[in-house]
């Protein structure tokens, strides 16, 4: 990955990664998914969501609105 893209969330939770994934793609925001967790012991490690840095802020602001209406997390 070329340093254009920046982390805007890190999580050890699959489904929450996959959910955030959606509804960024769902607000016209391309995202990556980057699994960091031991192949060996899934309890360690996390899962990362990059995006564009033009984007970021945006991403930041639409997590956080995400997770005020879900209460997930």
């Amino acid at each position: 990955m070329d340093s254009n893209w920046t982390i805007v969330y890190s999580t050890t939770a699959d489904y929450v990664a996959e959910m955030l994934n959606q509804f960024l793609f769902d607000n016209d925001i391309e995202s990556v998914i980057v699994n960091k967790k031991d192949s060996a012991y899934i309890c360690i490690g996390e899962i990362e969501l990059y995006v564009q840095l033009d984007n970021a802020m945006k991403a930041k602001h639409l997590i956080k609105k995400f997770f005020d209406s879900e209460q997930l997390d």
